[in-house]
């Protein structure tokens, strides 16, 4: 089975799952995962696993021993190393577009597969913003809070002021936070629209937005839903997929930074970064964008 495309995937997903509160999306391996074209033979593509988990596993130990000491790593090794990583899956990177300021930023991007993550870090390494069901998984979770994410409980609505102050806290000392607005993996060919409680904190703590867009590829087609992290999937069954398929190239382009004016809102700065973030392809749900800066008065925090 094949996966939609353009407006084929614009109507495929007519309607955003999940809740107001608890974001989701439409998107399952079965309607939108399409089987990669050209792949690797099976020795090679367990090389390509051993190597990234051996990487994953020097990563870890690495944070294990200075997380505890309050050692903060470079930024530029860090950078290498998430390059490695998504590299060790069989992924070309290819990162270009803007300079992300030096201060205090939040960095947005939409999401779609757990190389995001890696991706995300080797354009700027910052705290990530993630749902508190990461916390208990085995390894992944131990690493993400020894690598500094901030947790959100998406099941307790009045912990979410809380969270958005945390976060406005982090941007003020001079931290990248690092969100992905969307609030679930979509399959990369269609995408939700952006919840702003984020945005919140980047206007509290009067620092830009920076808006990333992240594209997976094969040479001379569309965007590629191979390495969609979406539904009921599991995580090894889609880092199966990906280290299997040959040509994947992965794709984030550092958009111009969002600073926001007085009127500004966060509604408004959302709707400014989800356009630029664009259309994963060419298919995004969600209302009509408007430029940073034609909001209205900043007001409580809400998701």
């Amino acid at each position: 089975m094949t996966a939609p495309t353009g407006g084929e995937a614009a109507a495929a997903h007519a309607a955003e799952a999940g809740t107001f509160w608890r974001p989701g999306a439409p998107c399952t391996p079965r309607t939108c995962v399409e089987r990669a074209a050209r792949t690797r033979a099976l020795p090679w593509a367990v090389l390509r696993l051993t190597a990234l988990l051996v990487l994953l596993a020097a990563g870890a130990t690495v944070r294990l021993v200075t997380a505890p000491l309050g050692i903060r790593l470079p930024p530029g090794p860090v950078r290498r190393w998430c390059r490695w990583v998504v590299r060790a899956a069989g992924v070309r990177v290819r990162i270009g577009g803007e300079a992300v300021p030096a201060a205090g930023v939040l960095i947005v991007a939409r999401h779609v597969s757990w190389l995001d993550v890696p991706l995300l870090a080797a354009v700027r390494p910052a705290r990530m913003l993630a749902k508190s069901e990461i916390r208990s998984w085995p390894v992944a979770g131990r690493l993400a809070a020894r690598g500094g994410a901030l947790f959100i409980d998406r099941d307790r609505i009045r912990a979410l002021p809380g969270t958005v102050a945390r976060v406005a806290g982090h941007l003020r000392s001079g931290h990248a936070v690092a969100v992905f607005p969307e609030g679930s993996t979509w399959c990369g060919r269609a995408g939700g629209p952006f919840r702003p409680a984020a945005f919140q904190a980047a206007l509290d703590a009067d620092v830009p937005v920076v808006p990333v867009r992240l594209r997976y590829r094969v040479p001379g087609g569309p965007p590629a839903t191979v390495p969609a992290f979406v539904g009921d999937d599991t995580l090894a069954r889609s880092v199966w997929r990906v280290v299997r398929a040959r040509g994947l190239s992965a794709e984030a382009e550092v958009r111009a930074p969002l600073v926001a004016c007085p009127t500004t809102d966060r509604r408004t700065l959302a709707r400014a970064a989800e356009t630029e973030t664009g259309a994963p392809g060419d298919a995004v749900l969600a209302g009509t964008a408007v430029p940073a800066g034609d909001g209205v008065p900043r007001g409580g925090v809400t998701a």
